[in-house]
């Protein structure tokens, strides 16, 4: 088992603190949560936001991956669902599917500092 195995729990609460400051209408990737919390990989997060309690308010839908797509899920339909909430958060898909990072991509902690 790895280090970041077994830091899950808190290493989890660390992605979240994180996700929990992408504002709404905004997306933020995989990869990019991992960068900002250090120590962990763009699959982490991804476990991470697959692992989000219900009712916690941790906005799970603003998580996409790197091609400006909403990855897909195994069963059900937590693709449709997070396309919808983004959708009703204002941001945009294109035919393909994807969002464009430079109209609602958030640009981390540093855009906090610039408001």
């Amino acid at each position: 088992m790895s280090a970041e195995q077994l830091d899950s729990p808190r290493l989890y609460e660390r992605i979240y603190a994180v996700v929990r400051r992408i504002p709404a209408g905004k997306v933020a990737t995989y990869g990019q949560i991992a960068t900002i919390v250090g120590r962990c990989s763009a699959r982490t997060v991804g476990y991470a936001m697959a692992a989000v309690p219900t009712g916690s308010g941790i906005p799970w839908q603003r998580v996409i991956n790197a091609q400006g797509k909403i990855s897909d899920r195994r069963g059900g339909d937590g693709s449709l669902r997070q396309r919808r909430l983004l959708q009703a958060e204002g941001v945009l898909f294109d035919s393909q599917g994807r969002v464009d990072f430079r109209l609602v991509g958030w640009h981390g902690l540093e855009e906090e500092s610039d408001g």
